[in-house]
């Protein structure tokens, strides 16, 4: 039976992690300039002049630049936006291989924050990674239940509980995510969803 229950979600790649943004975008939204900070491609960043330290941090990070690094844990210290800065130094952390810095960092967020939803979602991811699906389901219930409009949160945890042999609670994680997505995203999930439809009538039936 496991084989049968895990196969459908085995080659499926889950959603990635996300950048805490809201100090940037509280602060540009009040200047109007949320558009003129974009880099093109092959420029060099320049940084726009009277921005946060938190900011500065996020911009050098969407333009890949590693500096960022030091820029969050500068923000840390100055408390400005600790918790998103936290969070988007665990992630940084996380691509660079640093598993247990990166869970620091996550913990340290939440510390600051109880209920930062990018937090709580890259904690589940990153618990998800490493094989526990016991704690990325609990992560990732929580940061449902603190923005359940957000669409990866479910589509994750609807494999999660495939993979914990829940069909039933997948097939509604699933279900919700493809109400919330784009039809274009849902169709994602749409043959897994079928797929697990079937095993469950199939489990029932022997049971």
């Amino acid at each position: 039976m496991n084989n049968v229950i895990r196969f459908p979600v085995e080659g499926v790649r889950k959603f990635g992690f996300k950048r805490a943004k809201r100090g940037r975008k509280s602060a540009m939204e009040r200047r109007g300039q949320l558009n003129l900070f974009e880099k093109p491609a092959g420029e060099v960043l320049r940084l726009p002049t009277g921005i946060s330290t938190f900011e500065e941090a996020l911009l050098l990070d969407e333009g890949g630049d590693k500096a960022a690094a030091a820029t969050y844990r500068r923000a840390i210290d100055e408390d400005d936006s600790a918790a998103d800065a936290w969070c988007n130094l665990g992630i940084m952390e996380s691509r660079d291989g640093k598993v247990i810095e990166a869970f620091v960092s996550f913990t340290n967020s939440l510390a600051r924050e109880p209920r930062h939803f990018e937090s709580h979602y890259n904690m589940a991811n990153l618990y998800f990674e490493e094989g526990d699906l016991r704690l990325a389901e609990t992560h990732y219930e929580i940061a449902a239940s603190i923005e359940p409009e957000f669409p990866n949160v479910h589509f994750n945890l609807g494999l999660v509980h495939a993979m914990r042999e829940d069909l039933q609670a997948a097939i509604d994680s699933l279900t919700t995510y493809t109400e919330l997505a784009s039809r274009e995203d849902a169709r994602m999930a749409e043959e897994l969803l079928a797929t697990l439809k079937r095993t469950l009538i199939q489990k029932r039936r022997q049971s």
